[in-house]
């Protein structure tokens, strides 16, 4: 027998997900934003740091720079692969329930 949308909704079952969403959201926001303004700040107050050599013509600044945007590109395959097996296996789930 078909649920209604409003059944779903206020099921155990959704709210656990919609807040299991919002936590793995909040904290990888975090996560980029202390990567981010992390690295900002360095930039605003540690120039002496980032001038440092790192090689014949690199300074620490260009490989710290490329690693917050490596960090962001790997908290977003964290999201991506939590996604795909986590929270699309409950939201089908949840579909099915539908039916």
């Amino acid at each position: 027998m078909a649920k209604k949308a409003r059944d779903i909704i206020e099921s155990h079952r959704f709210k656990v997900l919609v807040r299991k969403r919002w936590s793995v959201s909040i904290v990888l926001t975090a996560c980029l934003f202390v990567l981010y303004y992390g690295y900002i700040l360095i930039v605003g107050y540690g120039k002496p740091l980032l001038a440092l050599k790192v090689g014949t013509h690199t300074t620490l600044g260009i490989v710290l720079g490329a690693l917050t945007i490596v960090g962001s590109w790997l908290l977003t395959v964290v999201y991506v692969i939590w996604a795909n097996t986590s929270y699309d296996r409950e939201v089908n789930a949840i579909k099915e329930d539908l039916i």
